[in-house]
């Protein structure tokens, strides 16, 4: 006979416990602790037992198995394929996370539609919406593909029989978090549940070669809701990102199996839809102010693909013992760090300054490259004194005040000389075994003094 038995696990990252406790010790979140019920022994035991040894694959030498490239299915959205590596991969298992409302469903129904005009059949699973619903987001963006099968299902089993029996090119569920397996007696959304669910479409989508796209909920921390196992399972794991008061979003790949993660591409929310940016650096740089203290402009290679954004710092006077460090865009624990290479190599004092820095355009960065940026800007502002506008700073920042060499400048500086700038202050050691293009002026540099002594003046 099946036992049965009861549990209490978090919500937030899986931990599971005997009894009932406030505060959870894996990630030390409050009040995440609900009561599932598990069911041990039975038909489970006795299946695991027997197991059917026909099932179970023979080891191969690794030697001995052809290897071939996977044939990719492209979409009309250059900027989607880009972050997928090329296209979507047949049996792939791809997970997009993101803010309500960013338009997470406007994009997958817009991909949808577009794999259906190629005589693609797809199947676009709604467990939060009914179908007139989702069709009157389909009249809005203007879908017309025959081909395009909508349900409103949260029953798996129910939707892996409606799979069977369309046999679809393509499969979206919108949302994980809305999925029920009838075996597991927690909630739908608990862990329990979005693991079984997500473990049962993997199979799913590799014993019949079909790609699934699954929409995710996140948390108020920005992560993935559901076990941290959730992103493992999956082959890719997309983040649709932006601000809520700019039309412009950005699908972000923090994984991917068949690609190089840190892909970005670039999307404009119109009311028809989504449309996707081309040239992303002229968007980001066609409102910024000419002659202003504070303002540089700094090439960030966002994976394969270099992006002009510019950076603005206001340094001014704290009214206060403890002056404030804020950033937007950026690690704001980067901002302290580089003031104190300025204060403390150039003879800046900046410690009683007010410093807030942003990323224009609501674009996040990360790679070490935009310390040389950050720290002209600041300088910038505090002297008060602008940089040239047709100059672009690259490098990584140092403790001691050198300046480190960066990777892809020849990236870096062919898209800069593509919009027109003249100058580019770099590292001196990036300087070699590269052409510099006709129409543009690179300038090594060794420390930050160097820098700010060729970019802005006292």
């Amino acid at each position: 006979m099946a036992k049965r038995k009861t549990k209490y696990v978090c919500q937030e990252c899986g931990y599971e416990s005997p009894k009932w406790m406030g505060k959870c010790p894996g990630c030390h979140n409050w009040n995440t602790f609900v009561e599932e019920v598990e069911i041990t022994g039975g038909r489970h035991k006795q299946a695991f037992q027997t197991g059917a040894r026909s099932t179970v694959g023979k080891p191969e030498k690794i030697t001995s198995i052809e290897s071939e490239e996977e044939p990719r299915v492209t979409t009309s959205m250059k900027e989607f394929n880009r972050v997928l590596g090329g296209g979507i991969v047949p049996g792939s298992l791809v997970l997009i996370g993101g803010d309500p409302g960013i338009g997470k469903s406007t994009l997958l129904l817009q991909i949808s539609a577009q794999l259906a005009d190629k005589q693609l059949p797809v199947l676009y699973i709604s467990g939060e919406e009914s179908t007139r619903q989702t069709k009157l987001r389909a009249d809005r963006l203007g879908v017309k593909a025959d081909l395009l099968y909508v349900l409103a299902e949260t029953n798996l089993l129910d939707i892996s029989n409606q799979v069977e029996a369309i046999k679809p090119s393509f499969v979206v569920i919108d949302s994980i978090q809305t999925i029920f397996r009838e075996e597991v007696s927690s909630a739908p959304g608990s862990v329990s549940q979005v693991r079984e669910c997500t473990a049962e479409l993997m199979k799913l989508a590799k014993s019949n070669g079909i790609p699934i796209f699954i929409v995710g909920h996140v948390t108020k921390e920005g992560a993935i809701a559901g076990p941290r196992l959730l992103e493992h399972m999956v082959d890719a794991v997309l983040y649709f990102e932006g601000e809520r008061h700019h039309t412009y979003r950005i699908l972000r790949g923090v994984k991917n199996r068949f690609g190089s993660t840190n892909e970005m591409g670039i999307f404009e929310m119109k009311e028809e839809g989504l449309r996707e940016v081309m040239n992303p650096s002229e968007i980001f740089l066609e409102e910024r102010s000419q002659g202003a203290a504070g303002s540089t402009v700094v090439a960030s290679m966002e994976g394969t693909r270099p992006v002009l954004v510019e950076i603005q710092a206001l340094i001014s006077p704290s009214a206060f013992g403890n002056p404030r460090r804020m950033a937007t865009g950026i690690d704001h624990n980067r901002v302290p760090l580089l003031m104190a290479v300025l204060e403390k190599r150039v003879g800046l004092m900046l410690q009683n300054q007010d410093a807030y820095i942003k990323v224009a355009g609501g674009v996040k960065l990360d790679e070490p490259a935009i310390d040389l940026a950050i720290a002209v800007s600041i300088a910038s502002s505090f002297r008060d004194q602008p940089t040239k506008p047709d100059d672009i700073f690259v490098g990584e920042v140092g403790l001691t005040g050198e300046i480190r060499r960066v990777s892809r400048i020849e990236q870096r500086v062919q898209e800069a000389a593509k919009l027109g700038f003249k100058r580019v202050i770099c590292p001196k050691n990036n300087l070699d075994g590269w052409t510099v293009p006709d129409s543009i002026e690179v300038i090594g540099v060794e420390s930050v003094e160097q820098a700010l002594n060729i970019g802005v003046s006292r």
